[in-house]
């Protein structure tokens, strides 16, 4: 069937972060709402309708996991990446958020040192630091167009004596879908020093035109032994309410050690909405996923296109992957809480500060392409008129 993502829908009144948190959030009334990494379209149409017989069942008890549940995983990484994974590599958790602080707990101990490459999701460093683990910063070097990992940087830093290193990827904010050579080169330092890589991977089938996700564990063997990937629907179908995670760990071991520090919390069993949606998902879903890759495609060249003639001050860091667009203000001239404060009370746009992505986030900002093309316009019109002073 064919989907309509022009359609308005109203999110107000319905317990949107996005939508309905944002006076709270911002501090201001009547932003547009261009921030949070959800998006504002229904979801597939298989989806809707799975939950639907769900409900109309009326019967919510206790859920297991399925093994229709884990063979649709399994048949999604094959069909999306050609990674084969066993079953019994499925362990749950809440989100991907979720698992990386029980990630954490269970891999290393307090006074650990920790590896992110910043500028970089901001809960990967509430997830080291909120666990007593010391923050080590391996950041991104910006290469004229595009970010790079800083290799040398990356063997300094692991000589101070990091446990692990919580990969982005594709990476959340700046856009990149890292090469199997990318992630080959870091995989290696990784296993000749020891480091456990946690690879998030949500953003895996958002990919633009001409790009490829390799899953960090099917590079080889030896990495997969060394490695926990982080998946979900939820990015993929806009279902990150329903708090389902799929966090694969090829590690026999590993994988009992997770299922240690889940069982202690008794989170163990999935929402069962939250399986039965992402099964349909992977199931029935990738119709709606090929056409809304086009339809975001479409949104970065209208964004893209707009800023280049209509606010030329702004530079916008071209993604490979992921609804995330990072954009340079740094030509404003304006440190970081100017630049925050500017775009909530000039500009009157509720967008993610790039400061919060830690270390070199410093004059960006993050907008969010995932809605209307309406919603996109109405705040890159806003964004123009404070950044060329009109009315």
């Amino acid at each position: 069937m064919r989907y309509d993502f022009d359609q308005e829908i109203n999110r107000y009144n319905t317990a949107s972060l996005k939508w309905d948190d944002v006076e709270r959030q911002f501090g201001e009334k009547d932003l547009i709402p261009l921030w949070v990494a959800d998006m504002d379209f229904m979801s597939c149409m298989p989806v809707i309708e799975a939950l639907k017989k769900t409900m109309e069942h009326g019967i919510f008890g206790y859920p297991i996991q399925t093994e229709a549940y884990r063979e649709a995983v399994v048949n999604w990484m094959k069909k999306r990446f050609q990674w084969e994974i066993r079953p019994e590599w499925l362990h749950y958790s809440p989100g991907v958020v979720a698992a990386l602080s029980f990630l954490v707990q269970a891999f290393t101990q307090p006074g650990d040192k920790v590896l992110i490459q910043s500028p970089v999701y901001y809960p990967f460093s509430k997830a080291v630091t909120d666990n007593g683990r010391q923050l080590l910063h391996n950041p991104l070097k910006h290469e004229g167009e595009r970010y790079e990992m800083d290799f040398d940087d990356l063997r300094q830093k692991i000589a101070l004596g990091a446990k692990m290193l919580i990969l982005c990827s594709p990476h959340n904010p700046v856009g990149r879908v890292w090469t199997k050579e990318e992630l080959t080169e870091l995989g290696e330092i990784c296993i000749a020093n020891n480091v456990l890589v946690i690879a998030d991977e949500i953003h895996a089938d958002l990919l633009y035109p001409g790009y490829k996700h390799t899953p960090f564990a099917a590079i080889s063997e030896e990495f997969a032994q060394n490695c926990v990937v982080c998946t979900a629907a939820s990015k993929t179908f806009n279902l990150a309410g329903l708090q389902n995670a799929n966090i694969i760990i090829p590690n026999t071991i590993l994988g009992k050690m997770f299922r240690a520090v889940m069982d202690a919390p008794h989170l163990v069993r999935t929402n069962i909405f939250g399986a039965v949606a992402t099964e349909a998902a992977y199931r029935h879903g990738e119709e709606w996923l090929e056409q809304i890759l086009v339809y975001l495609h479409q949104n970065l060249q209208f964004l893209t296109h707009y800023i280049a003639n209509n606010i030329k001050q702004l530079k916008v860091v071209q993604p490979e992957g992921t609804y995330l667009v990072w954009i340079d203000c740094s030509a404003l001239g304006m440190n970081s809480k100017e630049l925050e404060q500017f775009m909530r009370k000039q500009a009157k746009v509720a967008i993610d500060d790039g400061y919060i992505f830690g270390p070199g986030g410093e004059g960006f900002i993050r907008i969010n392409i995932a809605c209307t093309r309406k919603t996109l316009a109405a705040g890159l019109r806003r964004l123009e008129n404070a950044v060329n002073g009109k009315k």
